[in-house]
């Protein structure tokens, strides 16, 4: 399982990269964080993203998405359970039982 990082260091770690002098390489950065360069990638994107500077989903927006899916499948179970409770309700008044 990837190490995960305090969201504090990882916006440290972006600020530095952002703010770098002339000469300094992402690599540099990254090897003197102890991260992996993909990381730098990664966390760089991401805050592009957040900040508005790339178009896509922010982290709120992708947490937002994942709570509506949670709901409407907990909602979709609920009215199958209802289906089936109206259906079988229904066996019991048919003339004849």
């Amino acid at each position: 399982m990837p190490m995960s990082y305090p969201k504090e260091f990882r916006e440290d770690v972006v600020r530095v990269a952002r703010n770098r002098g002339e000469g300094v390489t992402l690599h540099q950065i990254a090897a003197d964080f102890g991260i992996s360069y993909s990381n730098l990638q990664r966390w760089l994107a991401k805050a592009d993203v957040e900040d508005g500077v790339k178009p896509g989903p922010s982290q709120s927006e992708l947490t937002e998405n994942s709570q509506l899916r949670r709901r409407v499948r907990l909602l979709e179970q609920e009215n199958e359970v209802l289906r089936k409770a109206t259906a079988y309700l229904s066996q019991a008044n048919l003339p004849g039982k």
